[in-house]
């Protein structure tokens, strides 16, 4: 946007942006003369294209693809060409450059990448999602040049960075969506600190009030771990010394949504998470010696400290996909604490946090180049299926990203690496669509296993297979590997096919029989009636015979056209509106919510995923057959919606917080003993305004959990009642708590 000149000191503006792309030249080290002029050539253009820009901060909008291109040559040490696209990758989309600019003046890669770089333009379409769209555009970038992923990581970090100047709405969403989709590609791509980042950068802004918690306790302790680590690794220091390796120990604190992920995984306070930091033991060796050296110095190690022989963790012998090498243990401080240490060399340090650009970097064999080409090939796998959208696209793309992994052997003794939970079906699949269509079961270290049989790490496996065998639904239900899913549906939708072809034929002879234009109209009429969602769907349940077509005499036909007789139109509507009401307890005069933009008197409901009451940071979400479903922001199923569906998500807020009950669930855990129960119930009861709606436990061994539900009146009110119950004998810990498993309406 054009803004006012006497605004702004332009002189000292453009002093610090030359300032500013000097500091890019610096971090872009190894640089030839001829590297130099181009990244010089692209920051003019991209300089003279966004002269008139100027991000919500108020800063010209110059410093964003300048820092972009910094973090691809300093934090993932990049070349030129991705560098100059850093520069220009939102030249095309934001101003009058053009692709065939960029291909005259940089060439055919670079307009690649750009275009790879350059988003959809917003068309809204309640079956597409914009935010999906765009991303599988750029996945599809990635067997051509992986570049235009990492490039777009680094847009998404340094907007990440400086997602302060935003307003809190757009906060939500975009940290959502990085959550959701960039972090787990940058933990796919090897780039640790920068997934590692993109996560608390997301925490921060999703659940604010648990990030600066968090940060606090971790500030406070500090002084405490650092005399920690000193003690605990001075001896080990001096025999590295003295058996001459060239070394550094660094000590790395956890980060701050690691640490609450474990706190939710777990179900601890911070106070119990024991590995709130690690320690990194890096050597400087030739890569010959990398392997005995490292476990050289796990052996020196463990000389001194017990380890837990339940966590150690080769992955030098066999690295992870994404080429991380590291050789883990945990051992026991002689202060009763346990502490993870990680070996590795130098080299496989860079990679652990450069990920792909430096593995590249280093690359000596061509088993290194196959683990990534052998990824690309399932994306590629992924990409086969016209018919997938973007969004089942997205979610079955995750599912390849943030799993851990299992190895898995054949006959042969070849190594096959999955996402831990991967069934026989998963194997089968990885090995050729063909055996997995066919598969009837395996040999799982020689003992006969069905289908849905988990796959543990190191099992040898020979498929079995028939002619006779083919997919059917069921088969979704158990396999975890995006490639099987992917091919068990492509299966499924041709048998599909075939079925709904057969049912058009059927629905068009019935048109013709009462006289009905075979039209969109007419066919989009019926989707509606018979709440199909797809015209595929609606043929495919008439072959089926789960439609009468008899009925069709009863819908009103004028012109041959079906429609409804507007006296119905005006009933339905009026019935739909009153059992809204009457089942969801909506009353506008009573609203106590406000949504949208400008904050009408929209109705809604309170979604049961997650129970919202006055106090909690709230959004609408616009459901298709629902209407708006009020979510807390903090939802288990905020992530999903925000950054799939933001063009659905409204803003809301509570307009008073009025003598209204409403439902939350309580999880309570803790010691059983004689009265608990009674106890806890009897608070309740002496509680003003809270009745109970239900409680239910479960004891094992001396342990409970018990989970109640409770009409309060805001979030004050529930945490009286939760500190009520923790002071309670017998109590350890008592949270708020979300029914996950609940299915949302989309």
């Amino acid at each position: 946007m054009e803004i006012l000149p006497e605004k702004y000191d332009v002189e000292k503006e453009r002093k610090e942006i030359l300032n500013a792309f000097r500091g890019l030249l610096r971090s872009f080290k190894d640089r030839t003369n001829k590297d130099t002029r181009l990244v010089r050539k692209a920051f003019d253009l991209a300089l003279e294209a966004h002269k008139d820009m100027r991000r919500k901060s108020g800063e010209p909008y110059i410093y964003h693809p300048i820092s972009v291109a910094r973090i691809c040559a300093e934090e993932m040490g990049l070349d030129t060409a991705a560098i100059v696209c850093a520069l220009l990758h939102d030249t095309v989309e934001d101003t009058y450059i053009t692709l065939e600019d960029i291909e005259d003046m940089f060439g055919e890669q670079a307009r690649k990448i750009i275009n790879g770089l350059t988003k959809i333009p917003e068309v809204f379409d309640e079956n597409a999602s914009i935010q999906a769209e765009n991303f599988r555009k750029m996945i599809l970038t990635i067997s051509d040049d992986f570049r235009v992923v990492l490039i777009k990581l680094a847009d998404r970090l340094h907007n990440m960075r400086t997602l302060g100047s935003m307003p809190p709405e757009k906060q939500l969403r975009i940290a959502s969506e990085t959550k959701f989709l960039y972090a787990p590609l940058a933990h796919r791509f090897g780039l640790y600190s920068i997934k590692t980042e993109l996560e608390d950068l997301s925490l921060k802004y999703c659940e604010p009030e648990v990030f600066l918690s968090i940060e606090s306790k971790l500030k406070s302790t500090q002084d405490v771990r650092a005399l920690f680590i000193r003690r605990l690794m001075s001896p080990i220091k001096e025999t590295l010394l003295l058996e001459g390796y060239a070394f550094e120990i660094i000590a790395r604190t956890k980060s701050i949504s690691s640490i609450w992920r474990k706190m939710q995984t777990k179900e601890v306070p911070f106070e119990e998470v024991f590995d709130v930091f690690a320690i990194r033991i890096i050597i400087d060796t030739p890569p010959e010696l990398e392997k005995p050296d490292c476990w050289r110095i796990y052996s020196i190690v463990t000389d001194y400290y017990q380890p837990s022989p339940d966590r150690l963790r080769d992955w030098i012998s066999t690295p992870r996909a994404n080429g991380y090498e590291s050789l883990h243990t945990t051992v026991m401080s002689p202060q009763g604490r346990w502490v993870e240490v990680q070996i590795r060399s130098k080299r496989m340090d860079v990679i652990a946090e450069k990920g792909l650009a430096a593995h590249y970097k280093y690359k000596e064999s061509k088993t290194d180049d196959s683990k990534f080409d052998r990824w690309i090939s399932e994306v590629r796998a992924l990409l086969e299926n016209p018919d997938t959208n973007a969004l089942d696209f997205i979610n079955e793309f995750k599912l390849n990203l943030f799993n851990d992994e299992i190895y898995i052997f054949t006959p042969k003794g070849e190594l096959r690496v999955l996402p831990v939970g991967a069934t026989i079906l998963d194997f089968a699949y990885d090995i050729h669509t063909d055996i997995g269509d066919k598969c009837i079961g395996a040999k799982v270290n020689n003992r006969l296993v069905p289908l849905s049989y988990q796959l543990n790490n190191g099992d040898q496996l020979e498929i079995i297979t028939s002619s006779k065998q083919k997919p059917n639904e069921d088969w979704l239900k158990f396999v975890v590997s995006a490639r099987a899913k992917q091919k068990i549906k492509a299966s499924l939708n041709e048998e599909r096919k075939l079925i709904a072809s057969d049912g058009k034929e059927i629905l068009a002879r019935k048109f013709k029989q009462f006289n009905l234009h075979y039209t969109a109209e007419n066919i989009t009429f019926l989707e509606k009636h018979f709440a199909t969602g797809s015209a595929t769907e609606l043929y495919f349940r008439i072959a089926k015979g789960k439609i009468e077509l008899a009925k069709l005499r009863e819908i009103e036909v004028v012109n041959g056209v079906l429609q409804y007789p507007k006296k119905d139109q005006k009933l339905r509507r009026k019935s739909i509106d009153e059992e809204s009401i009457n089942s969801h307890g909506i009353d506008t005069k009573k609203d106590i919510i406000l949504v949208g933009d400008d904050f009408k008197g929209f109705d809604y409901q309170m979604s049961k995923c997650c129970n919202p009451i006055p106090g909690d940071k709230i959004f609408g979400f616009i459901t298709i057959s629902q209407g708006i479903k009020i979510h807390r922001s903090n939802c288990p199923n905020s992530v999903h919606l925000m950054s799939n569906y933001a063009y659905r998500c409204l803003k809301a807020k509570w307009k008073s917080q009025g003598e209204v009950e409403r439902l939350a669930a309580i999880k309570i855990i803790g010691i059983d003993r004689i009265g608990l129960v009674n106890k806890l119930t009897e608070i309740i009861s002496k509680e003003s305004k809270v009745n109970m709606k239900s409680i239910s436990f479960d004891t094992n061994d001396g342990v409970f959990e018990g989970h109640i539900s409770v009409l309060v009146l805001d979030t004050n009110h529930l945490e009286l009642l939760i500190q009520k119950f923790v002071e309670v004998e017998g109590v350890q810990r008592v949270v708020r708590w979300d029914t996950k498993d609940t299915d949302i309406d989309i």
